[in-house]
């Protein structure tokens, strides 16, 4: 059975081409500063920007970069946290044909070097703080990094916070050598000229998302500009346009994850919503700065509602603000789901969706009903495939349970210079997603198992083989499995089970640090098990199936 859901009407404004028409994201930008300049873009820790003064910025930094020789078709690495440079830097790039890299500024040494490669990126963008700048620094000269933009922190602070920075984190700035490298972001935006017009088609990669698949080996997913508004005009007809009103938009989810990307970036500038960013989840800030900006959205993964539901009742009163909540990235716990609910007077919803779809897939409905355990009915104009787990090419009947496979204007061009992968990943033009689910009689997706070893952890992928062949190159470590366990706070958390060579060892603690160089702080261990032996499959190889078995049995009530 196919699931097809195609909104009761997609038109705009009189004269306008239908909503979901292709378009470039720099137009989501242009119509909304030719509709609301004096309208608030941004507000950063208590500063603000109108999106007349948010285009005025795009257009230097754009002219700025062609300066530095970024020309179209190049790739520009953001490494940034949520603040006013990501979101000028983003569409600068997108301006002049270029091509923006998400790099999680938590990536150690080794997985931006492997990134930076692999994608050919030619310049990124850092901020001033040295755990950030050092280790793309580190690796600049191994990659071929010919640009680093540097953007200061105390640059878009209000000046109380800025002064205080500057003086009493001290240690955190970045020491920026005055080589041909580094371009202060002063420098990039300091010409008024415009920039030189390039051609661009909606068909354009605009972003290269990388994940990490089946395999635990990153790609990079070609998301072009048309996949990326699409997903952002979907979003506007499944929350409903007010074009009248604005809606604020808290920004906590980092924006270099794809579901931020969309939810909090490219459809807040669509419907003119004001982005109230936060540079990283702080529990306390957070509750701060709701209370502060009364906002009226929030998108979240479940670790945040997890957080929330632990807070003091007196700090959840600024929630009464917000009319539309969804949860994505993980599974929704009901348990999590009815608390926050009960705690705040307000409805969350579920969507489901991966990085190859721009990311959003399915969502449940915020008026009309939400059926606990399920993603909701597929996204507008998506069509949800249940496809045979033996044959990939019978498409199932409604109610039976196979691979999860969607098509719809979301879904990306392919992996980045990789066509084996982008080949297994399609079937019939289909997008396998490596989940197994079903669709009830009302068109609702439910989601029983994954084909993928993925542990979703915080609404990030992480793959036990990385956590695997960092924990091999330790010399005491024989065997070594890496599994998610569930985790009342993060929804999975990796686990890892290892043996030792004869006659070696080392301690957790040993270990944990040894890990602590190779993997980001997302991948480590939640907990470390040593054991003589593992269990194995009948032919000798290791049996990961059997430890996520035993755990299972372990987590149920006795």
């Amino acid at each position: 059975m196919q699931v097809s859901v195609v909104p009761p009407s997609t038109e705009g404004t009189a004269g306008e081409a239908p909503l979901l028409r292709p378009r470039l994201l720099t137009d989501l930008l242009d119509a909304t500063v030719a509709r609301h300049p004096d309208w608030t873009a941004i507000d950063f820790l208590g500063r603000t920007w109108s999106y007349g003064e948010i285009g005025a910025l795009v257009e230097r930094a754009a002219r700025g970069l062609q300066d530095q020789g970024l020309k179209p078709g190049d790739r520009f690495g953001l490494c940034l946290p949520n603040s006013p440079y990501f979101v000028i830097l983003y569409f600068a790039v997108l301006r002049i044909g270029g091509i923006v890299v998400n790099f999680n500024p938590l990536y150690v040494e080794r997985e931006l070097e492997h990134q930076i490669k692999d994608s050919g990126t030619r310049m990124m963008a850092v901020p001033d703080l040295v755990q950030i700048h050092g280790k793309v620094l580190n690796v600049a000269e191994t990659s071929k990094l010919d640009r680093i933009i540097v953007c200061p922190m105390t640059g878009i602070l209000p000046w109380a916070l800025g002064l205080g920075f500057r003086f009493l984190k001290r240690k955190d700035h970045a020491q920026v050598p005055d080589d041909a490298r580094h371009v202060a972001w002063v420098d990039l935006i300091a010409s008024d000229r415009a920039h030189t017009p390039v051609a661009r088609n909606p068909d354009d990669i605009a972003v290269l998302q990388y994940t990490g698949g089946t395999t635990g080996v990153p790609k990079g997913a070609m998301l072009t500009h048309a996949n990326l508004a699409a997903n952002s005009a979907q979003m506007v007809v499944h929350v409903g346009d007010h074009p009248d009103v604005q809606e604020r938009t808290l920004g906590v989810l980092p924006m270099f994850h794809v579901f931020a990307l969309t939810t909090v970036l490219n459809y807040s500038v669509d419907s003119g919503a004001e982005m109230i960013l936060l540079p990283r989840f702080d529990l306390k800030q957070m509750l701060k700065t709701i209370a502060r900006t009364h906002p009226t959205q929030f998108f979240g993964v479940p670790t945040i509602y997890v957080a929330i539901n632990g807070a003091d009742e007196a700090a959840l009163a600024g929630f009464k603000s917000i009319r539309c909540c969804i949860s994505g990235g993980a599974p929704l716990p009901f348990e999590v789901r009815e608390a926050f609910e009960r705690r705040t007077g307000v409805m969350v919803v579920e969507g489901y969706g991966l990085s190859e779809a721009s990311p959003i897939l399915a969502c449940n409905p915020l008026q009309g009903p939400v059926k606990d355990n399920s993603t909701g009915p597929a996204f507008p104009d998506t069509v949800i495939e249940i496809r045979d787990l033996d044959d990939p090419h019978r498409v199932l009947a409604q109610g039976e349970r196979g691979e999860v496979c969607a098509r719809g204007p979301q879904v990306m061009k392919g992996y980045w210079r990789n066509e084996t992968a982008t080949d297994a990943v399609f079937v019939d033009g289909a997008l396998r997603t490596g989940d197994v689910g079903y669709v009830d009689e009302d068109g609702y997706l439910f989601l029983v198992d994954r084909i993928k070893d993925v542990i979703l952890c915080s609404g990030f992928n992480v793959y036990p083989r990385v956590i695997e062949d960092a924990a091999y190159q330790h010399p005491a470590v024989k065997e070594a499995i890496a599994i998610g366990v569930p985790d009342t706070y993060r929804g999975q958390a990796p686990k890892l089970f290892l043996v030792f060579r004869d006659g070696m060892s080392a301690t957790k603690e040993e270990l944990s640090d040894f890990l602590h160089d190779r993997i980001n702080k997302i991948e480590m261990p939640k907990e470390i098990e040593i054991r003589t032996s593992l269990p194995k499959t009948l032919i000798g190889k290791l049996s990961r199936k059997d430890l996520v078995a035993e755990e299972a049995a372990k987590a149920k009530p006795s």
